[in-house]
């Protein structure tokens, strides 16, 4: 290898790594969402610690923690089992396996909600797509 290409090579590499340290820097928990994500391991019961979406805080804002979900509007709630339990029939809204699936998945996500929202300081809980996820498992984001 040339002495030009060695260059080229290392200031790739370095571009590289400032890239991936600064997403990092953008996308970490503040510590008050750190400390809201520990209660929230510690306090959760033992079906939502097991569940195979983990709800997080990922930031507070004003009082308000705001937490991932895997669904909304923009994301049928089926894409999203599909995703979670694709041994269910997403295609049948009346299988019961589906059904009890979309139940599950409203509980565990009112179970984290209601133990971030008992925290001293946090008024509520809003909700927030996470793409990242989503996009992990495939989903495609909506064109908005």
């Amino acid at each position: 290898m040339s002495l030009k290409q060695v260059k080229t090579w290392h200031w790739a590499l370095l571009a590289l790594v400032l890239f991936f340290t600064a997403d990092w820097a953008i996308r970490r928990p503040d510590a008050r969402a750190r400390e809201l994500n520990q209660v929230l391991e510690a306090t959760a019961s033992a079906p939502l610690k097991a569940y195979p979406y983990p709800f997080r805080v990922l930031r507070v804002e004003q009082g308000m923690a705001v937490m991932g979900t895997p669904r909304n509007f923009d994301v049928p709630a089926f894409r999203v089992i599909a995703a979670l339990f694709p041994e269910v029939n997403v295609k049948d809204p009346n299988n019961p396996a589906f059904v009890e699936a979309q139940q599950t998945l409203a509980a565990r996500q009112t179970e984290a909600r209601l133990i971030v929202s008992a925290q001293p300081g946090i008024q509520g809980v809003k909700w927030e797509l996470d793409k990242t996820w989503l996009g992990a498992h495939g989903i495609d984001m909506p064109a908005r």
